[in-house]
């Protein structure tokens, strides 16, 4: 199993990114789908999740309304849209996958893509 995340690179305050992590080895439709951030010295903090079985998806208070998660099952790649970036948003950010119904906690990913960084400057 291979999560390949892509997209990172560093950016003005308020601009935008877009993050891609294909994954091989697996069918994203049959996992629940998130992304996740760390920065230096702070804990991984779940960003946004898609779950497998459809329905609204999951924002942390932090991104939401600014980020967007999506995935395309048949490319098996799930997507995360950054608008509105602030010198917060800075950090390494992860994709995952979970079979685990509690989506919630990072514990619970069991494949992790290899991080790309965000840098946002202000």
């Amino acid at each position: 199993v291979q999560l390949q995340a892509s997209g990172g690179g560093l950016v003005q305050a308020g601009g935008s990114l877009g993050l891609s992590c294909a994954a091989s080895g697996l069918r994203t439709r049959d996992y629940h789908m998130a992304w996740f951030r760390q920065a230096p010295g702070q804990e991984r903090e779940l960003l946004a999740a898609s779950r497998r079985s459809g329905g609204e998806p999951y924002y942390a208070d932090s991104v939401k309304g600014r980020f967007t998660i999506s995935r395309d099952n048949a490319k098996n790649t799930v997507y995360l849209r950054m608008n509105g970036l602030k010198p917060e948003d800075t950090a390494v950010y992860y994709c995952a996958t979970s079979q685990n119904v509690n989506w919630r906690m990072a514990v619970y990913y069991k494949n992790w893509g290899q991080g790309t960084q965000v840098t946002v400057s202000s």
